[in-house]
Order: C-alpha cells, then structure tokens, then sequence
C-alpha cells in the first residue's frame, strides 16, 4: 500500500473517530458558519492561529482571545493588536483559501475539518493550509496543477458544507 494511501487511510479514520465522538457527546456542529473551518470543537477560525502570523512571522502562531474579531460569522483570534487591525483592514488578504480546510483535500474535491496549523504554505500571497507537512510540500510542488482544481472544487465543497453533507 502506498503511503499516500495510507496517510489518507489513516485521516479518514482519525477524522471518521473524532466525528463519532462528537456525536456521543452530543457537540453537534461547532462551526458558528460552515464556510470557515473552525475544527471540530473550538468554534474559533482555524483552531485559533493567527492568520496573519503566517504572513508577517512566516510560522504558525497561536492567537490570543483578547484580540479577537468577528469575520463571515466567525471568530478570528491575534497573537497581537497590529495583527488584528491588519486583518480587519483586508480579512480577504489574510484568510486562508478555501475558509481554513484542506487545500489537499478540497483539490479531489472532499473536505476535512484536520489541518495542522504547522502544515501551511503560502503561494502566490495565498495562504493554504493543509492535512500535514508532508502534503504541504506536496501540494506546493505542484501548485500549478492543484490550486486551479481546488478553486474549480471549491463551490461545490462549499454548497456541500453549507447542507452539512460532510459532516
């Protein structure tokens, strides 16, 4: 088995896991808007991480409650007051491409809710996030073939995020 298909395998199982314990426990839906990946229990746009940290530090941060701002029905966190004010003045500069969700993923056109903050890159002045760092390399090294099929992809992975068919 190749390991593409076993990094694959074992997300889908991570992912199908962690959704079975969201409905034991009854969490149901922790998005406060489906177009932007808050992760399964934060309700916090992309788990917390300051987007544009990974501008200006070029490394995930962690952001800070107290600079928080509401964007597309979502709270975005800041590592500092300057972050915050950067993104308010253009969110659509700093948001990552396809709200916060795997840019890997959204290219076969599926959605996972699974990123890891440290697996990121920045193409062209957009930030993607992605599964892991392996994928990230991957994906950026052929960018010019992923990104115009995640943007063709997009629409649809949106609309089925919006009638919550992914989760």
């Amino acid at each position: 088995m190749s390991t593409m298909i076993k990094s694959r395998l074992v997300r889908n199982l991570a992912a199908a896991a962690l959704v079975a314990v969201a409905a034991v426990a009854g969490a149901g839906s922790a998005r406060a808007d489906d177009s932007v990946n808050t992760g399964y229990f934060g309700g916090v746009a992309i788990m917390g991480y300051d987007t544009v940290a990974y501008f200006t530090d070029g490394k995930a941060v962690k952001g800070s409650e107290e600079f928080t701002y509401e964007w597309l029905g979502t709270p975005w966190h800041f590592a500092s007051k300057k972050h915050q004010e950067m993104f308010m003045s253009e969110p659509v500069k700093y948001a990552p491409q396809y709200g916060g969700y795997c840019a890997g993923e959204v290219v076969g056109g599926g959605v996972t809710v699974n990123v890891d903050p440290e697996a990121f890159k920045i193409i062209d002045g957009k930030l993607y996030l992605i599964y892991d760092v392996g994928n990230a390399d991957d994906f950026a090294a052929h960018a010019a073939e992923n990104i115009p099929k995640a943007d063709a992809n997009w629409p649809k992975v949106a609309a089925n995020l919006e009638l919550d068919k992914y989760h």
